[in-house]
């Protein structure tokens, strides 16, 4: 029935909070609802023809009856909210017990083990925007060579660096390091090298960010489908989550635009497997900086190049477009990841109208479609949702 699945992550583009939202101090979460709300409406033509405003009401994106696509929404089975989980668990892993967090910093004693077997010093070991800690502490770091060490509500240890006092290759080892010692109680998602670069009161984040993520503890669908010989191509941070495990290829990216750019030359390029590939420029750039704006000009922007995507798909392509978790600007009270449901659409050009794929009990129904789709056998969690997408190929 299909041959090539482009799986496509609007990073934390959520649409409503999960019934489990307060136990995270995320009630009234609702990323894209909300940003079309405050901003009296959101321009998106394309994702709206394919059914993005039959999943939940939208401010500017009325329901259609006529979709070409198949919607739904999906809830997180996983603990958390983080990127990795959420990752995973399309993949076919859900997390029992959620990524340890540090929302008043390391313990002394894990920083000092990381000091002396980094040997280097911090500064920061506090939860802080990665814009603002570069703002405050950048230029102690210059005077002292301190490396800057903060977290956030996600699981992550990172590290910031000014390039010209610790060049790349060296904040990439010192990252390693603390890959390998945070293990056991203290196995975070990602450690997550920050460089920066300019002068105080112009500092600026590069693009040479790189993420140390924990591997996945067991088989998710991307390794099954190397085992059956099935290319699997990671566009953007992707492979990162999966402590690039899982992938024949890896297509660094830059931005959200460069994120599709690349995208349609590997669309071009392949005609078979998995097209993996991730927007972060919403959660990175928007979400955690409360951008409400910015984050509903970027959604306009994708869906002005959404139909360069579909003008390139064939009819052994199937398209799914979803997120892994809530990232919403408009709650002022926080700038962490949200609990929410993500939106589901499946795109196929056979497709002349769309049904509900319903309210779907875990993202690895993903991994699971996927599996269907190129015969492979396995135990990984989620229900396929593949046979109702094809009750509506004409």
């Amino acid at each position: 029935m299909f041959q090539r699945v482009i799986l496509l992550i609007l990073d934390a583009c959520g649409v409503g909070e999960l019934p489990d939202a307060g136990d995270y101090n995320d009630i009234g979460a609702s990323t894209i609802p909300n940003i079309a709300r405050e901003l009296g409406g959101l321009n998106m033509p394309n994702c709206g023809q394919l059914g993005l405003g039959n999943i939940v009401p939208l401010v500017g994106i009325p329901p259609i009856e006529t979709a070409k696509a198949c919607w739904g929404k999906m809830a997180e089975k996983s603990s958390g909210k983080d990127s990795t989980s959420g990752h995973w668990e399309i993949a076919g892993i859900v997390l029992n017990k959620p990524f340890p967090m540090y929302p008043k910093g390391f313990p002394p004693q894990l920083v000092s083990d990381f000091e002396k077997a980094a040997n280097i010093k911090t500064i920061g070991n506090s939860p802080a925007s990665g814009t603002e800690i570069i703002a405050q502490l950048g230029k102690e770091h210059l005077q002292t060579g301190k490396i800057i060490l903060y977290t956030s509500a996600d699981s992550v240890f990172q590290l910031a660096a000014h390039e010209d006092i610790i060049p790349l290759k060296r904040l990439y080892e010192i990252c390693q390091i603390a890959r390998d010692l945070l293990q056991g109680e203290h196995a975070v998602g990602r450690v997550i090298a920050r460089p920066f670069i300019g002068k105080p009161g112009n500092f600026e984040r590069t693009s040479a960010r790189k993420d140390f993520s924990i591997a996945p503890p067991s088989n998710t669908i991307l390794d099954l489908l190397l085992k059956n010989k099935i290319p699997t191509i990671s566009i953007g941070k992707i492979g990162d989550l999966f402590a690039h495990q899982g992938f024949i290829k890896y297509v660094k990216t830059i931005n959200n635009m460069d994120v599709i750019d690349k995208l349609l030359d590997e669309i071009k390029l392949s005609n078979s497997g998995l097209l993996f590939a991730n927007l972060v420029d919403f959660d990175m750039l928007w979400g955690h900086r409360n951008d409400t704006e910015s984050f509903g000009l970027g959604l306009e922007k994708f869906d002005q190049k959404l139909p360069e995507i579909l003008k390139l798909l064939n009819e052994r392509d199937l398209l799914i477009i979803t997120a892994d978790h809530g990232c919403d600007p408009t709650l002022k009270h926080s700038t962490d990841h949200t609990r929410e449901y993500v939106p589901l659409l499946a795109y196929n050009i056979r497709i002349k109208k769309g049904i509900s794929l319903g309210i779907r009990e875990s993202f690895s129904d993903i991994g699971q479609t996927v599996a269907e789709i190129f015969n492979i056998s396995n135990n990984l969690p989620g229900k396929s949702f593949l046979k109702d997408i094809v009750l509506t190929l004409s």
